[in-house]
C-alpha cells in the first residue's frame, strides 16, 4: 500500500464518523441528543479543540483520558414550519441540521453549526489540551481542568474558567470573565478584555508577570503586592501641523514578585480584579 493510501485508511474512521454524525442529527426533527468519541493520533501528546458557531453553550472539562468526548443537545431555531412537501413536490433537505468534527494530529476541530442551531456540548478533553473557541451569543463558555493556551471568544455573554493552566487570551463584549488559574506559563503573555462587565481573575501568589490594567468607567483592585510604575490620570498633548490632540492615560502599569511577561486587563464599563491565589 503506498504512503498516499496508508493515510487515507488510516484517516477513514473519522472523516466516516463526521459524515454520519452529519447525517445522523440531519435527520433528526427538533431536539438531537447524542455523544461521540473522537480518537486522537497521537494519545498522551498535547492537543487542541477548535469550535466556532454563532448560538449555544459550550463547556470543556479536562480528564485522564486519550479520546476527545463530545457531547450535544441541539435546538432547532427556525422561525417558519418546515412542510414535508411544496407544491406537490417532496422535501430533500433538512437545512441548518448537523455539524462536522475532524481529527487531524491531536488537532481536533467542530465546525459546519447552522447560524440557526442551538447547540450545548458538553466536551471532555484530556488534561493537556489548549483550547480555541468563538461564540457570538453564547449562554455559557466554560473551560476547566485544562491546560494549554486558551483563546475564548464569546460576543453576548460570560466566560470563565476554573482551575486551568497555562495562558489565556479572553474577549468578550457584553459579559463578565472569570478565571482561577492553578499554574500559568512563565514566558506567556496573557490578555483580557470587555467592554460591559467585570475581569476577575485569580493568579497563583508567586506569580510573576508585569500588570497593564485600566477599566474607563470602573475601579481596578488587587490584593497582590505590586509596584506600581504609573497611575492614571495622566494627560499628554500633541500639537500637529493643523491639529491638537489631548489624550489621557489611564493605564495602571505595575510589576508583580519581580515582574514578568505582560498581563493586560482592559473594560470599559466594569470593575477589574487581579486576585492572589494560594
Amino acid at each position: 500500500m503506498n504512503p498516499l493510501s496508508e493515510t487515507i485508511m488510516n484517516k477513514f474512521p473519522a472523516i466516516l464518523l463526521a459524515l454520519i454524525l452529519f447525517l445522523f442529527t440531519g435527520l433528526k426533527a427538533g431536539v438531537a441528543q447524542d455523544q461521540i468519541a473522537v480518537p486522537l493520533s497521537n494519545p498522551g501528546q498535547h492537543g487542541q479543540l477548535s469550535l466556532k458557531m454563532i448560538t449555544g453553550a459550550v463547556e470543556v472539562s479536562g480528564y485522564e483520558g486519550d479520546e476527545v468526548i463530545i457531547r450535544h443537545d441541539s435546538q432547532h431555531m427556525a422561525a417558519r414550519d418546515q412542510d414535508e412537501t411544496r407544491n406537490g413536490m417532496q422535501r430533500l433537505t433538512r437545512s441548518g441540521r448537523g455539524f462536522e468534527v475532524q481529527e487531524l494530529n491531536n488537532q481536533v476541530r467542530i465546525s459546519g453549526v447552522s447560524p440557526t442551531e442551538n447547540i450545548s456540548f458538553e466536551i471532555l478533553v484530556p488534561y493537556n489540551f489548549s483550547l480555541n473557541i468563538s461564540l457570538v451569543n453564547g449562554k455559557k463558555l466554560h473551560a476547566e481542568g485544562v491546560r494549554g493556551t486558551l483563546e475564548l471568544n464569546n460576543v453576548n455573554g460570560n466566560i470563565t474558567l476554573e482551575n486551568v493552566g497555562g495562558s489565556a487570551v479572553l474577549n468578550t463584549v457584553n459579559g463578565n470573565i472569570i478565571a482561577t488559574f492553578l499554574s500559568v506559563d512563565p514566558e506567556s503573555p496573557m490578555a483580557f478584555s470587555n467592554v460591559n462587565g467585570d475581569i476577575d481573575i485569580t493568579y497563583p501568589s508567586d506569580t510573576q508577570f508585569n500588570a497593564r490594567m485600566k477599566s474607563d468607567l470602573g475601579d481596578v483592585f488587587t490584593d497582590f503586592d505590586m509596584d506600581i510604575l504609573n497611575e492614571s490620570g495622566e494627560r499628554t498633548i500633541n500639537v500637529g501641523t493643523e491639529t491638537i490632540s489631548f489624550s489621557i492615560n489611564r493605564w495602571i502599569d505595575a510589576t508583580v514578585n519581580g515582574g514578568g511577561p505582560e498581563y493586560r486587563f482592559q473594560t470599559l464599563r466594569g470593575d477589574v480584579l487581579v486576585r492572589k491565589g494560594e
